[in-house]
């Protein structure tokens, strides 16, 4: 586009200035060098790579590890009538092959990946057609395995050196230690790459902490004190429908949100609350990334959570209007001494681990030796209830497999339906006389996916009641007739959770994991899980500064607004 970056801000984005920093990664990508960003959460950084790879002719090559945030950043780039795909997990090898040759041949500027696609035979092949100007890595602090949510699958991002040498990389992430940021540069193999880093310090945001008997009960007197948008973490989610209802009999807006809902409601509770027909939302941590409202005045933890790093992102969804904005970590006395428990429940006996593994498959009835690049309804909430299994080391298993780099469970996936002809055209003619109820349905099918005769394509039921002006019951009851008489093949969307294979699965007894790797892993988050429970019994001392020094930034000062720094000034008075 050859544009200057402010003129490309003032047209796309409707701003006159950047934030803080902005300009500075801006001008490191675009003179070629590779650049590590960490920026606290609301700073701003899908800027940081979106505008570059405007400037620069080709396309910039997104890395980021959920579908959700993938499609919303899409969505929101073709709002601008930018050109932008998602390769996403849920795609076969044909839809792969397809997006690509779109994204070469068309005039893409994004074309977004999630990292488990990086490693495939399919996606190498065609990268060489594609002219990448930009690898941006997202939550980068994934690729780190002393981080707090490392995920294998970024490792593989490495691999993109060899295939792109001489393509810049910008690595992006809002929480992360001075160990984990040198992990991520030398993981990724940036060279001598630009550091920038913002002040932790958030100056409109005040951060308190209660020792309370009911959060519920708390949280309302908080929410009738405090006016404006709130969101309610909780740590589970029977948690989040007690609290809720709770808020409802003061007479507080509220609903509960988590993975176990159906997508339908996740998405109308989301817009609910995003456009302030709802005021709280209740929810697990399957809530928050990727939104940004700028006017959420309460973020409130009914609970401890597991890090600093969790929490400082979570609560930094409050506030970033630059208004004041609260964040409070509510909890109880008891739950100190699980707080202090998770290390041994997060990381169990290995022998649990396989136990665990060898219930799954049972459970899934898959064999040894099958599996790989293959999707399966897995219900952890069923299966525990089924096997009659202890919930926190399933889902403690289920981690460790992830990180083993075996499996990724994906709570919150939607595979869409698939429709392919089981019937040639001319038997298909000779149906239509017989059917003429099912006609239309039959020609739109025609019309709006090709090779729907050789293979199974995904076809969006929604799209389709809006083309022939009817409802989407009309339009699913039409293809479930014409699967029952066998005229096509009729695979349902999925919006439930799945397992997802990197490779075929072993025996039980053969699960191999790594001792070390897992010994470090362990005492790593034993470490945050102390940096945790000193946080919540500072006596003294700053909150703000606190969290961070954490994350390595020695310059903060004192916020005079935290619970501590208002105790401080009471007393001296």
């Amino acid at each position: 586009m050859n544009q200057a970056p402010l003129d490309i801000l003032r047209q796309y984005w409707r701003y006159d200035t950047f934030r803080p920093l902005q300009h500075e990664i801006i001008a490191s990508v675009l003179a070629g060098s590779d650049t590590v960003a960490l920026l606290p959460t609301g700073a701003g950084k899908s800027l940081c790579f979106q505008l570059p790879a405007l400037v620069k002719p080709g396309i910039c090559l997104v890395i980021s590890p959920l579908i959700a945030l993938m499609k919303d950043q899409v969505d929101q780039l073709r709002k601008k009538n930018i050109t932008a795909f998602a390769l996403t997990s849920g795609m076969n090898r044909k839809e792969l092959i397809n997006m690509m040759k779109v994204a070469a041949d068309s005039n893409c500027k994004f074309l977004y990946v999630s990292p488990e696609r990086l490693g495939t035979a399919v996606f190498m092949e065609y990268l060489p057609v594609l002219t990448i100007n930009l690898i941006a890595v997202d939550e980068a602090h994934c690729v780190s395995q002393w981080g707090y949510d490392f995920r294998p699958a970024y490792l593989r991002i490495a691999a993109l050196r060899r295939e792109l040498p001489d393509t810049p990389m910008l690595a992006l992430t809002a929480s992360a230690t001075p160990d984990v940021l040198e992990d991520i540069c030398n993981k990724l193999e940036l060279r001598d790459p630009a550091r920038f880093r913002l002040p932790f310090t958030r100056p409109n945001l005040s951060y308190s902490v209660f020792s309370v008997i009911s959060a519920g009960d708390k949280i309302a007197e908080i929410l009738q004190r405090v006016a404006g948008s709130s969101i309610v973490y909780c740590q589970s989610r029977k948690a989040t429908a007690t609290i809720s209802a709770q808020l409802e009999r003061h007479g507080l807006s509220a609903a509960p949100y988590h993975a176990g809902l159906l997508q339908e409601e996740r998405r109308k509770r989301q817009e609910d609350w995003i456009k302030d027909r709802l005021r709280v939302m209740v929810c697990t941590t399957a809530f928050g990334m990727g939104i940004d409202k700028p006017g959420v005045r309460t973020v409130i933890h009914a609970g401890i959570p597991d890090s600093l790093e969790n929490y400082y992102q979570e609560a930094g969804r409050a506030g970033r209007d630059g208004n004041r904005a609260y964040a409070v970590l509510l909890f109880e006395q008891n739950s100190l001494a699980a707080l202090r428990a998770l290390p041994d429940i997060r990381f169990p006996h290995q022998d649990t681990v396989r136990r665990i593994f060898q219930g799954m498959m049972n459970y899934l009835q898959l064999p040894a030796g099958s599996g790989e690049g293959n999707y399966y309804d897995f219900d952890a909430t069923r299966f525990i209830d089924a096997f009659g299994l202890d919930a926190q080391e399933v889902w403690s298993s289920i981690k460790v497999l992830e990180q083993e780099g075996l499996m990724s469970y994906q709570q919150q996936v939607f595979l869409p339906s698939r429709v392919q002809w089981l019937t040639d055209r001319k038997a298909l003619q000779e149906f239509e006389q017989l059917q003429p109820d099912l006609r239309a349905l039959i020609h739109a099918l025609l019309r709006n996916y090709p090779g729907i005769f050789e293979d199974q394509v995904p076809v969006y039921e929604k799209r389709l009641a809006f083309a022939l002006h009817r409802d989407q019951p009309w339009i699913v009851a039409g293809l479930q007739q014409l699967h029952a008489w066998r005229m096509i093949m009729y695979t349902p969307r999925k919006d439930t959770p799945q397992l997802y294979f990197f490779r075929d699965r072993p025996n039980a007894e053969d699960l191999y994991i790594d001792p070390v790797g897992y010994r470090d892993r362990k005492e790593r988050y034993a470490a945050r899980i102390l940096a945790m429970e000193s946080y919540l019994e500072m006596k003294s001392g700053c909150r703000s500064r606190r969290l961070a020094n954490y994350f390595g930034d020695e310059t903060a000062a004192d916020c005079g607004i935290c619970d501590r720094c208002l105790e401080a000034r009471k007393n001296s008075c």
